[in-house]
């Protein structure tokens, strides 16, 4: 098989266009090309008069070795295929079956390997189940009544499944295809393993997560919903079992375990408190703070596609802004999570405090595009030092998310301002006559942000503002609804492990993905999770299980 890369064809071609340019490429006839396969599909709009879109595929046709051997051809090589997950067994004795906490990327993943191998793995999920979860969510919007073990972060499929269901990273790792393998066979739309920007959307994220689900039952592993693990016993430091509480049966019971994946979300800050009194290593991390800001999503369109703005062929368009610290500005600014014909969401788990996430459907058709605009925070700006409390970075978000509560009325309705005031130091009064109608349910409060945000991070989101209204037109609308505050964009804490997956200093614990600070989105959590699981198999036998 061989690999072609950087074949440009124009936006609206058709469906021979490919075809005809793979033959051009390997000068070859058409009955000499026996399959072909999109391996990546990019969209280059760096020349908005100029768009097209860039493929990478791998051919099987004749004669492959003669072509390899012609060197006028460019941006050919031999295709290497990702070869299936293949491990060997280890042998030291596992007693007890592994236990897993949290059903998220991580955790799911996990399951499926142990199940598959063999090892009888028991995830243990304090929240409900996806379709349960769905309706607890939809009544927090519409009603600002919360349930603080079934929101937009605790929950079968974990924080990603009510998001715009993104599929990029940054890491580089054969895992990734693997990944994708299992959610295409869960359901996903197939295109995730080919084009540039993969994503899934919430709507079919939902589906595809039970998928996932039925895959760890069929091979011989068990979910247990609303099963919240409020303690780890440990002898020596050594894990020995897990209290759970079963919140549908009013009641806590102890399972013996040697082995737990910690595949908890960056929210469960509960368990961060546990661990922490249980000397679990551990440290802060560097956080975000900021907001979300919503714009019409054909502004956007127009500014990253020109003239092509509406065309059939190109989706609801994206960016991604950085504005990074220098002689005038003391820290970085970004765009996070940007979901283009989304919604701004309502995404707390603690009574008491206002925290907003983005969402997408598949078909990002909805008015307004947002993404999360947030100010980088080292832990000295929240006044870590060493010998001090590592929980400290998510008090200070929980002191920001509270003040956010305040401002908005006391009712989980979000301040908002618009970003003409905002720009201006002025609080905004009436968003009624604003184009840009706020998404956020329950509800927005017109507000001042400074009301609620650092004053060091409102300077910098106003100087990023301005610079990214000059690099991106319209960025600064007047109208474009800033709305406050996003404060999960990462886990606060990183529980530190060696590199076989185990705590440092608590054995038998595997700290694991987002929550545990070696993951940042649905893939890299994803990945975590089959390499925690990987290092357990290939150290420990499953015959205890068999």
């Amino acid at each position: 098989m061989l690999k072609i890369s950087n074949i440009k064809l124009p936006i609206g071609h058709d469906s021979h266009a490919l075809l005809h340019a793979i033959i051009k490429e390997l000068k070859v006839n058409k009955e000499q090309i026996q399959q072909y396969q999109i391996l990546k599909r990019s969209l280059d709009a760096r020349k908005k008069d100029q768009l097209h879109f860039v493929y990478q595929v791998v051919v099987t046709c004749q004669d492959e070795r003669k072509i390899l051997q012609n060197k006028r051809l460019k941006n050919i090589e031999p295709y290497q295929e990702t070869t299936p997950i293949s491990l060997n067994i280890g042998d030291k004795p596992m007693q007890h079956r592994p236990v897993i906490v949290g059903s998220g990327p991580a955790g799911l993943m996990a399951g499926i390997i142990l199940a598959e191998y063999g090892y009888r793995p028991i995830i243990l999920e304090r929240g409900k189940d996806v379709d349960r979860r769905a309706k607890d969510i939809d009544e927090f919007w519409q009603t600002g009544k919360l349930n603080p073990e079934s929101n937009i972060q605790f929950g079968e499929g974990g924080a990603g499944t009510f998001s715009d269901g993104k599929l990029t990273t940054r890491i580089r790792d054969t895992r990734i295809d693997h990944v994708y393998d299992y959610l295409i066979k869960a359901g996903a739309p197939e295109e995730i393993s080919y084009i540039n920007k993969p994503h899934i959307g919430t709507d079919i994220l939902r589906n595809v997560v039970k998928s996932l689900r039925d895959m760890v039952l069929n091979a011989g592993g068990e979910i247990r919903f609303e099963h919240k693990v409020v303690d780890i016993e440990l002898e020596n430091q050594k894990v020995v079992g897990v209290h759970v509480h079963a919140s549908d049966k009013h009641e806590t019971t102890y399972i013996e375990t040697n082995h737990v994946i910690l595949a908890i979300g960056h929210s469960a800050r509960d368990t961060f408190h546990m661990l922490n009194e249980k000397n679990v290593a551990m440290d802060p991390k560097s956080l975000a703070i900021g907001v979300r800001i919503e714009h019409p999503q054909t502004m956007v369109n127009q500014s990253q596609y020109g003239e092509y703005y509406d065309h059939k062929d190109l989706g609801a368009a994206e960016y991604q802004l950085v504005r990074k610290k220098d002689e005038s500005l003391d820290r970085t600014v970004y765009s996070f999570c940007m979901c283009p014909g989304g919604i701004v969401v309502a995404a707390a788990s603690e009574d008491g405090g206002v925290v907003t996430n983005g969402m997408s459907y598949h078909a990002r058709d909805l008015q307004n595009a947002n993404s999360a605009l947030v100010v980088n925070i080292d832990p000295e700006d929240y006044g870590f030092q060493p010998g001090k409390s590592p929980l400290l970075g998510l008090e200070y978000l929980r002191k920001w998310e509270r003040q956010a509560y305040e401002v908005g009325g006391r009712n989980f309705f979000a301040p908002a301002q618009l970003v003409r005031d905002f720009l201006e130091g002025q609080p905004t009064t009436d968003l009624s006559q604003s184009s840009v109608i706020p998404s956020y349910k329950p509800g927005v409060t017109p507000a001042d942000l400074r009301e609620c945000l650092p004053e060091f991070v409102i300077d910098a989101l106003k100087q990023a503002i301005r610079d990214f209204g000059k690099r991106m037109p319209g960025f600064d609308f007047g109208d474009a609804i800033l709305t406050g505050i996003e404060t999960r964009t990462s886990s606060p804490l990183r529980i530190h492990r060696k590199e076989s997956g185990e705590s440092i200093n608590t054995a038998g614990l595997y700290p694991t993905g987002e929550g545990a600070g070696y993951a940042g989105g649905i893939i890299s959590a994803a990945v975590d999770g089959l390499k925690i699981a990987e290092s357990m198999i290939q150290s420990y036998s499953n015959q205890s299980f068999q």
